[in-house]
């Protein structure tokens, strides 16, 4: 898919909501069990906006939406992905990525993923019983055997949030990217105070990076929120190339 430079940062920052307030499920209507299994499980649906800039140039917004699928337990993540300004003329389609996956004993496990943007797609299935994944890849074919906890480019989102909130983010993650799995390194950075579209907020900061790759991911995430991550900012040799804020979020 071709808007690299503008859905790298948005594809790997981790956006998701993952909320278990007593005062939310105290207000959870009987009549809608989806949602109260959700809050249970340590996730919330939710919608959010995000903006991306580039030298202080809006290029792009992200609409995300999680979701409640069918069955108990199971989920439907999606995120869209627009172009703004002069980035418009040439990247006119939006990205538009979905993961179906499940809760299983505080884990995200991706069932299916699908990302489109104009004709190009790329569609995986995972089969966890024979530990295979399987898809086409822009006119690839995706034949990759899956690790436990391995992940897609949605479905960690969610990983990492939940890891977050029961303290049990690890090292590293395998995720499959296009045709690949590829490894990120996980670290977490301290603490810091920010000022947002939504308020001031205390933040967990996170950072993700290939290994020997000098381009790094920083995230900020706001426990108080149930650890939504609010900013994100990538950079190559220390110098800043995107960065990304919270502007809305309901839920």
């Amino acid at each position: 898919m071709k808007t690299q430079a503008l859905s790298t940062v948005l594809l790997a920052i981790v956006a998701v909501q993952v909320s278990a307030a007593q005062d939310t499920a105290a207000h959870m209507d009987a009549a809608h069990p989806d949602a109260a299994t959700a809050v249970a499980a340590g996730l919330a649906p939710f919608s959010a906006q995000f903006q991306a800039d580039w030298k202080g140039i809006t290029v792009g917004t992200s609409n995300i939406e999680l979701k409640p699928d069918a069955a108990p337990g199971h989920y439907v993540y999606t995120w869209t992905i627009t172009a703004r300004g002069i980035f418009r003329i040439a990247y006119s389609d939006d990205l538009v990525q979905t993961s179906w996956l499940s809760i299983d004993s505080n884990h995200a496990r991706p069932e299916k993923y699908l990302g489109k943007q104009g004709s190009a797609s790329v569609a995986v299935d995972f089969d966890w019983p024979n530990r295979h994944a399987s898809g086409v890849s822009e006119g690839k074919p995706i034949d990759l055997k899956l690790n436990e906890g391995t992940q897609d480019v949605m479905s960690i989102q969610v990983e990492v949030m939940l890891d977050l909130k029961y303290g049990t983010l690890p090292t590293s993650f395998h995720i499959i990217d296009k045709d690949q799995l590829k490894e990120f390194i996980y670290s977490q950075e301290g603490a810091a105070k920010i000022n947002t579209a939504i308020g001031e907020l205390d933040t967990v900061i996170v950072t993700s990076r290939q290994p020997g790759n000098n381009r790094i991911l920083k995230m900020w995430f706001a426990p108080s929120l149930g650890f939504v991550p609010v900013q994100a900012e990538r950079s190559r040799n220390g110098k800043l190339e995107l960065a990304m804020r919270i502007k809305s979020l309901k839920r």
